[in-house]
């Protein structure tokens, strides 16, 4: 009977482990990467929550991997928009429709660094046909 209750909780570890580090199907979320290294994952109230990213000369030839999902959509007409402090758009950065619901986006860290102008951070905005008002990312702190 013992054995029976602790594999039971065993496997409930493991499965609660297993899926509660993965999006929900269909919901709204996005994922920043440095590269490989997951740097923000935010789904659902937590994407109110704006996080900073350290961006050090070091990763100047790194490349921020941004993946959007759009409640199970194809994301289309994407674009990474660049803002100072001040709300100030630098650049913009266009990206073709994604052929999948996680449609990745790839942006050079050094495209970034290059926009630095002082030394309040930068914000990153994502947008799309399916969030045409645009949503901040994160700020990026150089």
């Amino acid at each position: 009977m013992k054995s029976i209750i602790s594999r039971t909780l065993a496997l409930l570890a493991i499965r609660t482990t297993l899926f509660s580090f993965s999006p929900k199907p269909g919901g709204e979320g996005f994922e920043i990467y440095l590269d490989s290294k997951l740097l923000v994952q935010s789904y659902g109230s937590d994407m109110n929550t704006v996080q900073s990213l350290e961006c050090s000369q070091s990763a100047a030839n790194s490349r921020f991997i941004i993946k959007y999902y759009h409640c199970g959509k194809i994301g289309k007409n994407r674009i990474i928009t660049i803002k100072d402090a001040q709300n100030k758009v630098l650049k913009e950065f266009n990206f073709r429709d994604a052929k999948t619901p996680t449609g990745v986006i790839a942006l050079d860290v050094k495209d970034v660094r290059n926009l630095k102008n002082g030394s309040s951070p930068l914000k990153l905005f994502y947008s799309s046909s399916e969030l045409p008002g645009g949503r901040l990312l994160a700020s990026v702190v150089i």
